[in-house]
């Protein structure tokens, strides 16, 4: 793959994706357009939590910096967040698909109405969408912030130079990072956007780029999949 490739995901996902990229002989520039900052908030008492619920592997890790809990089952979004529960020390792991909804829709099967004990874990922007679909369902479920994501005000030089010289790569994660790499970035009309979903691509959709592809499946197999039949034909 001659083309250069852009991660714009925040660390420590940025350095584990610029590896996988690097074991399919691409040479990726990292342009994290979000960082993680840890909120100062005290943790709740967790003795009635049996359920964990994970929609990124950031997450787990920074559950697992403040919590000794790994009793509970974690229920994670998809492959990544699943790894990082069980390299967490997690024994009991759902492995969803990749989307949030689909998390919680799968929850509610499994659970009988009116469990308690269920916890979402997660960025403080991500607080309402799954719980209410799990109250909705009647499950009382609860959220837990613990860190916030924060917008990079530019791209790294690199990133910069090879969006000029084009046509490059940009590896798309998350809504949020391409929220704010379409307000950092240049000229985008030789940007090749290779996004894990719709939802994720959105931002982008106003700005004037080379071409944007969707993965199959929400997850970064698919997304690399995606980026390896798309290099492979230009």
């Amino acid at each position: 793959m001659s083309l250069p490739v852009i991660v714009t995901r925040a660390e420590p996902g940025a350095s584990e994706t610029m590896a996988r990229l690097a074991a399919m002989d691409v040479t990726p520039i990292a342009s994290p357009m979000l960082s993680l900052a840890r909120l100062n908030v005290d943790l709740p008492d967790l003795s009635g939590v049996q359920h964990l619920v994970f929609t990124s592997a950031n997450g787990v890790r920074f559950f697992t910096e403040a919590s000794t809990l790994r009793a509970a089952k974690a229920w994670c979004v998809g492959p990544s967040t699943a790894a990082a529960a069980r390299e967490g020390g997690f024994a009991a792991v759902y492995e969803g698909a990749g989307d949030a909804a689909a998390l919680a829709a799968d929850i509610l099967v499994a659970l009988p109405e009116g469990t308690e004990g269920v916890l979402h874990v997660a960025n403080e922007a991500a607080a309402g969408d799954l719980v209410a679909r799990l109250k909705e369902g009647g499950i009382p479920a609860d959220f837990l912030a613990l860190y916030e994501t924060l917008p990079a005000d530019e791209l790294t030089p690199e990133a910069e130079a090879a969006l000029a010289a084009g046509p490059a790569c940009v590896l798309i994660h998350s809504a949020k990072a391409a929220a704010a790499f379409a307000w950092a970035a240049g000229g985008l009309d030789q940007a090749v956007i290779v996004a894990i979903s719709e939802a994720a691509a959105r931002p982008l959709q106003s700005r004037e780029v080379a071409a944007i592809h969707i993965a199959e499946a929400p997850n970064e197999d698919a997304l690399l999949a995606t980026l390896a039949a798309v290099a492979s034909g230009l």
